[in-house]
This record gives structure tokens, C-alpha cells and sequence, in this order.
């Protein structure tokens, strides 16, 4: 009897591992490159006080050259109950709007904004209350007041069919910025969002998702894959999932895992810069689809190895 039950759980693995592997071969199309909408998570500390003007000309000049449109800016993190005390938590946010438009005209800025969220944290911020979804979409007026032009929202773990995700994506909207969104990655096995511990959204449901908002981009990283060839065919997998449902007007980017750790999680080895790129181009393909792009998380942690690596792999014609 075990022994059934191994293998029934080791081979739809192994040839899933198969399957991964055999997506990562061959070459990519020349025509996967960038089409100018890609973006950069950038960490706190641009606008809490310690980047100075000087880091502010640096980044500019960084990102000439490359497709990156937009930069997510984590202005928060929010309050449980959705509030956000934005003179005392991001102090410099509008200081760092101005000087980044500045350094950087081409580039749209947006608030980064989240929280971990219940049932899957506890305490966490509960998306289900409409008092606290009104104080969420609250604080993200405040933010576009100082000067942003656009929200990110990065709630974590969203369970696959949360109606108030959908609901607190619908409330913004009717600010009438520029809406995007970090998204759990889309379940490549067809049962796993079923499996309650948050990790993966149904393909149906990152479609609704999808639908509400201009941008969203694939938290495509901390997959526990092993090997680079896995998590490149993983990414692909992705990269071919997302295209499939994401509607034609919102612009679908893939996550680039820009930092180094290694758990069981996230094993930096093979979760690499090189392998995600080469990944999402062997998933796009020959699509045409202009608003396409990819993300680096995160820019304090990003190496320019990591940067050589998008340019070339993405940015650059061979």
C-alpha cells in the first residue's frame, strides 16, 4: 500500500520535472525581446530618508538603456486595518516622486502598497471587511496626493477566489489611477490552488484578477525548483499560462528574481536572473503582444550581475 501511494505521488512529479525540462529547450525568438514595458521593485528606502539626490542621478542613469517603464516604490507597509500613517512611515515619498521624474522623465512611478492578509496570516489584514477595504483604497488616495501615478498593490497570501481581493481591486479603480498588482503564480498541476496553503491562484481566477486592473505582474520566483533548467521551464510554463487569460489591454509582466537566498523555497543556484529571462521568452515566444513585460524584485538586492543579465538576455539584440 505505501508503496502505491509513493508512486502515485513521485510520478506525476517526475514527469512534471520532465515536462518543465523539455520547455526550456531550444532557442528563443529573436523577436522576444523587450517592447518597453518592464518594471523595478524598489525598496523602502527611497522614501523614508536614506537615499540622497546623488542615489536618485544613479538610478536614472541605471535605467537608460533598458525597457523599464514603471517603478513600484514600497511606500507602506499598510496597517492591518488598512490605514497608513504616511508622514510618519514614507516621509520623503514626495521628495523622491519629484527627483526620480526629474532623473528619469520616461519613467511612470507608483506606490507599492500591501500587507499579509487573512486566513493564511493571522493577524493579518482581512480583505472580506468593507470597513477595512475603504480605509485600504483611503490610504492609497493619500499616496496619489503626493505626487504618484499609480498603486501597486502586493497583498500576500491571496487565496485563489478571494472575492475581496476582487472587491478591494474594483474600490480603487474608481480613483482612476493606474492600477497593478503583484500576482501569486498560476497552479501548473490544475489542483494545487485547491490545497489550502496559499500559493498558487487558478487560471480562472488570476484572469479575473487580470481583468480588473493594467497591469499585473507574476510573482514568478521562490518555487522550490532545484536546478536552473527546471525553474527556466517553470517560468515558461508561467510565462504560456498568463498569456493565455490575461485580456489584451492589461500588460502582463514576469517577475525576475533578483536576490539571493537559499531555502527550500528559493534556491538561488538555480532561481537565477538568466534562467527566469530565457524562461519568459521561450514562453512568449512569437506572440506579437506589445505589453508584455518583465520585473526585477528588488533593486537593493539586485547585483550587476543580476542587471548584465536582464540587458543582455532581454534588452539587447543579439
Amino acid at each position: 500500500m505505501t508503496a502505491a501511494i509513493v508512486l502515485l505521488v513521485v510520478a506525476p512529479l517526475g514527469s512534471f520535472a520532465i515536462s518543465l525540462r523539455v520547455q526550456y529547450a531550444g532557442e528563443p525568438s529573436a523577436d522576444a525581446r523587450t517592447r518597453n514595458h518592464d518594471a523595478l521593485w524598489l525598496g523602502h528606502a527611497w522614501v523614508d530618508g536614506r537615499k540622497t539626490a546623488a542615489d536618485v542621478t544613479a538610478l536614472g542613469a541605471r535605467l537608460r538603456g533598458t525597457g523599464i517603464r514603471d517603478l513600484y516604490v514600497h511606500t507602506g507597509p499598510l496597517e492591518h486595518d488598512g490605514s497608513l500613517p504616511l508622514a510618519k512611515v514614507s516621509p520623503k515619498a514626495r521628495w523622491f516622486v519629484e527627483a526620480i521624474r526629474a532623473a528619469a522623465p520616461g519613467v511612470r512611478v507608483q506606490a507599492w502598497l500591501g500587507d499579509v492578509v487573512r486566513p493564511g496570516k493571522d493577524p493579518g489584514m482581512n480583505l472580506d471587511d468593507p470597513g477595512v477595504r475603504q480605509k485600504v483604497v483611503a490610504s492609497a488616495k493619500s499616496v496619489l496626493e503626493q505626487g504618484f501615478q499609480g498603486i501597486h498593490y502586493d497583498f500576500e497570501p491571496v487565496r485563489s477566489g478571494s472575492k475581496g481581493y476582487l472587491a478591494v481591486l474594483d474600490e480603487t479603480r474608481a480613483l482612476g489611477t493606474t492600477l497593478s498588482v503583484a500576482a501569486a503564480q498560476i497552479d501548473p498541476l490544475w489542483y494545487l490552488h485547491s490545497i489550502p496553503v496559499d500559493k498558487w491562484w487558478s487560471q480562472d481566477y488570476f484572469r479575473q484578477v487580470a481583468e480588473r486592473v493594467n497591469q499585473i505582474a507574476v510573482m514568478s520566483y521562490d518555487t522550490a525548483m532545484p536546478l536552473e533548467s527546471l525553474y527556466g521551464g517553470y517560468v515558461a510554463k508561467q510565462t504560456n499560462l498568463a498569456l493565455a487569460v490575461t485580456p489584451p489591454g492589461t500588460d502582463l509582466l514576469m517577475g525576475l528574481p533578483a536576490y539571493w537566498e537559499s531555502n527550500p523555497a528559493h534556491w538561488s543556484h538555480a532561481e537565477t536572473v538568466t534562467a527566469a529571462v530565457r524562461g519568459a521568452r521561450l514562453g512568449l515566444g512569437d506572440s506579437p503582444r506589445q505589453n508584455f513585460g518583465l520585473a526585477l524584485y528588488v533593486d537593493f538586492a539586485a547585483t550587476d550581475a543580476d542587471w548584465a543579465a536582464y540587458r543582455d538576455g532581454w534588452c539587447v539584440s543579439p
